[in-house]
């Protein structure tokens, strides 16, 4: 029996309209319709020409109804710029990964969600707080993934089809999700990160919107004050430093030149004048939109790492889960942030990865 919610998820991850898909499969637009609305379903011929479309296993349409993560919760950064179907296609991705999240979750024990909700405060005062709350002192964040994680954030990358999108979170059932774009320089998707905590910890009592530039603009001022604590980079930069004394300082807090810049600048550690000129010099030596010799070890999940590792020790590999969720394995792989899996030695996969601590526990039973 074919569940309509999965047909409809299938098609939004490819970015399709109901009328493409209905070309590419080969079957009429009210037959699809109809199936989507569950007024009919397909006969199995009929679902192999729709999963041959849509490049999923045909097992995945015949799974429990999915629920596509909330739309209202999510605050893209680029909404009017984007086209919706590339924001349904990342939304998909990111309901897929939530289905991972969720397998993993019975056989895991994962960290429990340590968030507060911080809908008044200012960002500056909001990122003290978390940072208090998370024992951070005034020290440089440390690994932005695996701090996230070990206060039970989920975090998952985003597939390379949705460029568009530089990252997303959302909360679902009481857990929140972190999606980024793995693409982008080190130091942006460290800013990402404490971007997207910062639209969780303030945008998700309702007190204030979650949307729009000025939502965006509470996220960008908690990630700098997060990654940049005042006292820190007061203590280290000198008002009116010179580009080259701002291209060492950077390497302190693992972020970008543009985004020391700009936090020096909220700091009053440079004029307009010389915001502006350092701004036009960074452009001019390619950091708008780069970061020549900047960090070139991508921070990943351990937690997917260590849960795969763990799997493994079972005998179940990678391709074994993706049987499970009914999704190929390369959708699989498109999820697991900086998890890179190769079959070597007659079949027998090999983590890549990154060095692993212990935050979670494999369930008994």
């Amino acid at each position: 029996m074919v569940t309509p919610s999965r047909i409809t998820l299938a098609r939004k991850r490819r970015g399709l309209t109901l009328a493409e898909l209905s070309q590419h499969a080969g079957v009429s637009l009210q037959s699809l319709s109809n199936y989507e609305t569950g007024r009919t379903s397909p006969r199995p011929p009929t679902v192999r020409k729709i999963a041959a479309a849509l490049d999923f296993p045909e097992a995945f349409f015949s799974g429990a109804e999915v629920n596509e993560l909330p739309s209202d919760g999510i605050s893209w950064r680029a909404r009017t710029k984007t086209p919706p179907r590339v924001l349904d296609s990342a939304r998909a991705a990111g309901t897929l990964a939530a289905q991972l999240y969720d397998w993993i979750a019975e056989r895991f024990l994962l960290p429990e969600p340590d968030l507060p909700s911080l809908g008044k405060p200012d960002p500056e005062t909001a990122a003290g707080m978390v940072r208090t709350r998370w024992d951070l002192g005034q020290a440089p964040a440390p690994n932005m993934v695996h701090l996230l994680e070990a206060h039970g954030v989920r975090v998952f990358s985003l597939p390379p089809d949705s460029l568009e999108v530089d990252a997303f979170a959302v909360w679902r059932s009481g857990v929140p999700f972190v999606f980024l774009n793995t693409l982008k320089t080190v130091e942006r998707s460290r800013f990402d990160a404490a971007h997207e905590l910062g639209h969780l910890v303030m945008h998700a009592s309702g007190e204030r919107p979650c949307i729009g530039p000025e939502a965006e603009r509470q996220a960008n001022d908690f990630a700098s004050a997060f990654l940049m604590p005042a006292a820190s980079v007061l203590g280290h930069m000198p008002a009116g430093a010179r580009v080259d004394q701002i291209l060492s300082g950077k390497r302190i807090w693992k972020v970008s030149a543009m985004a020391l810049t700009y936090r020096m600048h909220d700091l009053n550690l440079l004029t307009n004048w010389q915001y502006r000129s350092t701004c036009a010099e960074l452009s001019a030596r390619g950091y708008r939109t780069d970061e020549p010799q900047g960090l070139r070890k991508r921070e990943a999940s351990q937690i997917l790492t260590k849960a795969f590792q763990g799997l493994r020790t079972k005998d179940i590999r990678p391709h074994n889960v993706a049987d499970q969720l009914g999704i190929t394995p390369g959708e699989l792989k498109n999820m697991l942030f900086g998890l890179t899996m190769t079959s070597i030695d007659g079949g027998r996969e090999h983590s890549r990865s990154h060095r692993i601590d212990g935050v979670l526990s494999l369930v008994r039973g």
